[in-house]
């Protein structure tokens, strides 16, 4: 299906979801080799001839340069890591008592508006790692049932940008549940970082099997944007989680995602392990549009739970490797799946949208492009359109 669209407004810059491109772009690459060169020199200092002293304990020495203060160096690194730690800790809680605020509101405005049309309710899940997860729900209520749809958001942002698709798919009879992974929304960690992306598909399967338990069968489907389409293709390759599910829907899938210049790709596993959280200041400027509609990008960038400063290199290089990972497996797809790309996106590249149809095993694939349409599907001025698709796919599967 190819959608044109003649009429487009002007272009924002995408802020977070666009923030790649600088980890992935030729200055990113100087930038990375700038670094090195300084740490080869710091690791050289010892080799001069230096002023400080090689006994323990801290104190005052007097050499060529003058008086030099010492501090054991024991000391300044496990303080500052406990500094930074508390600061991380507090920030989440702040993060997380927001998105708990949000949910509140929307049920007290649900009960005055509709009378308890929909549930809705948020919990906190604890994981082996000792992190503390957010997870909402949107319950129909007076209505049977008819499937349940589990949502992962995309990078830098958060499950409740979904209310839209989660209300549009309680109208027709499914349950809603959607996760923040770790570091985002309203799950511990540091804001926009992501140790591993291996951690968001581990707690997308824990999640998973903690609603089939005990509970009625019903159909159950999954729905990804972006870096969220990619931690379900590679959860769905685990054999035990494509049993549990019916059906996949994804929205510009990161699927494939190319570094400007080969060397990128190969230096980010170093850097990434010596400067896990270090971001790049060129990625305010290297931004790429996301959407067509400049009210709804003021608005996703204006919300506190969305990570808008530049992308942190361990969070690129885990998308990178993930990207790495599904081009090599394409082929052990087995699942139904709807994927929908825009045509014009600048973020993930439409053409890893055609190969994963083309190559997956899956004898249920579709795949919609949307002539012109950038990253956000759902924040396009043609959403409504791409919101119909996604929910009459979903029902025509129950």
């Amino acid at each position: 299906m190819m959608i044109s669209s003649t009429n487009s407004p002007p272009m924002l810059t995408s802020g977070a979801s666009g923030r790649l491109s600088a980890l992935l772009s030729l200055f990113a690459l100087r930038q990375i080799l700038l670094f090195l060169q300084s740490l080869l020199l710091i690791f050289l200092l010892p080799f001069r001839r230096s002023v400080l002293s090689t006994n323990g304990g801290a104190g005052l020495k007097k050499g060529s340069s003058g008086i030099v203060v010492k501090v054991p160096p024991q000391l300044a690194p496990a303080a500052h890591a406990v500094v930074a730690r508390r600061q991380r800790e507090h920030e989440a809680a702040a993060r997380r008592q927001l998105a708990i605020r949000r949910v509140e509101t929307a049920r007290r405005e649900e009960e005055e508006k509709n009378g308890k049309r929909i549930l809705r309710e948020y919990d906190l899940i604890g994981t082996e790692r000792g992190e503390t997860l957010f997870v909402q729900s949107w319950i129909p209520v007076g209505v049977k049932a008819k499937g349940v749809v589990v949502i992962m958001h995309g990078l830098n942002e958060h499950s409740g940008r979904y209310d839209h698709l989660a209300r549009k798919l309680n109208e027709n009879g499914f349950k809603v549940y959607a996760m923040d992974w770790t570091g985002h929304g309203g799950s511990d960690g540091l804001h926009g970082y992501v140790q591993s992306l291996d951690h968001a598909v581990s707690d997308l399967k824990k999640f998973l099997n903690k609603l089939s338990v005990g509970k009625p069968a019903l159909p159950c489907f999954l729905f990804g944007h972006s870096t969220g389409g990619a931690i379900i293709l590679k959860a769905v390759l685990d054999p035990k989680i494509q049993n549990q599910v019916d059906g996949v829907v994804m929205t510009s899938p990161a699927v494939k995602v190319q570094p400007a210049h080969p060397l990128v790709a190969t230096l980010a596993p170093i850097f990434s392990l010596i400067a896990p959280r270090y971001q790049f200041s060129s990625a305010q400027k290297a931004g790429r549009p996301v959407s067509r509609d400049p009210e709804a990008l003021r608005s996703k960038y204006s919300d506190p739970l969305v990570f808008t400063e530049p992308i942190r290199v361990r969070t690129g290089y885990e998308i990178l490797r993930i990207t790495s990972y599904l081009q090599n497996r394409l082929g052990e797809i087995n699942v139904p799946f709807l994927v929908l790309h825009g045509t014009s996106d600048s973020v993930t590249d439409p053409n890893g949208s055609k190969r994963l149809h083309e190559e997956a095993r899956s004898e249920d694939k579709c795949i919609r492009l949307y002539d012109g349409l950038l990253h956000d599907l759902l924040i396009e001025p043609e959403k409504d359109l791409i919101l119909e698709d996604i929910v009459d796919w979903f029902k025509s599967r129950v």
